[in-house]
């Protein structure tokens, strides 16, 4: 194997380990498999990380920093609704992404300041700090399980339901919502899942505003501590 240990650093050590896991999965990614995508021996990687744990939480942080953290001069709602679109475009792309990010145990500045800037926002909104905490559970979890749902599905984005849906054949009188809703739902209307998303996203937004009204003002001397 050719070396060309000299010009490595950790950013390019990082770099190969999301083309291995882009590729090969979480599980394909180790200090050995990173090197051979480098060219080199996976002993010149530890002069840039330390370990293979060092590298998951490295990965973790360059996940976050890639997605879009809510702006500080926007209403709360305007911020969590352009974070959610960036995190679900950002794991749409690295399908590893969720389980790395919601395992980890170490995280670094990276994970650990987008986290710190969801929070904040919500503050800036007025959320106690147990409906941030609620609000953010929910979020995540949406955003992760439609990012899985989208992985899962018997069809390519933007097509194939069509096909599907005949392949299926649902009896109606059996099933008759299921062939109701694709009837006029789904058949000949250029379905794409994907476009459920921006929907059920403001479903969401809709009952965390709710949540947040009726908390009330009385609610601002609950809300989280002051980051100034």
């Amino acid at each position: 194997m050719a070396s060309t240990a000299k010009g490595l650093s950790r950013e390019r050590v990082v770099e190969a380990a999301v083309a291995v896991a882009d590729r090969a999965g979480l599980g394909g990614v180790s200090m050995r498999s990173v090197g051979r995508e480098l060219g080199v021996e996976a002993m010149s990687l530890y002069h840039h990380i330390a370990s293979k744990h060092a590298l998951l939480d490295a990965l973790g942080d360059w996940l976050m920093v890639q997605v879009e953290r809510p702006s500080a001069d926007v209403p709360w709602r305007e911020g969590i609704r352009a974070r959610c679109h960036s995190l679900r475009a950002v794991m749409r792309d690295h399908a590893w992404g969720p389980t790395l990010v919601e395992s980890c145990r170490s995280p670094g500045a990276a994970l650990l300041g987008h986290l710190e800037s969801v929070l904040e926002c919500l503050h800036r909104g007025g959320f106690p700090v147990q409906l941030a905490a609620h609000a953010f559970s929910v979020l995540d979890a949406y955003v992760y399980g439609f990012v899985l749902t989208e992985q899962s599905l018997p069809f390519e984005p933007g097509g194939g339901v069509d096909d599907l849906a005949i392949e299926l054949a649902l009896p109606a009188d059996a099933y008759p919502r299921m062939t109701a809703l694709i009837e006029h739902a789904i058949v000949g209307r250029s379905y794409d899942y994907g476009d459920e998303f921006s929907y059920g996203l403001e479903l969401v937004l809709d009952g965390l505003e709710a949540r947040l009204a009726e908390a009330g003002p009385a609610a601002g001397g609950a809300g989280l501590p002051d980051s100034r």
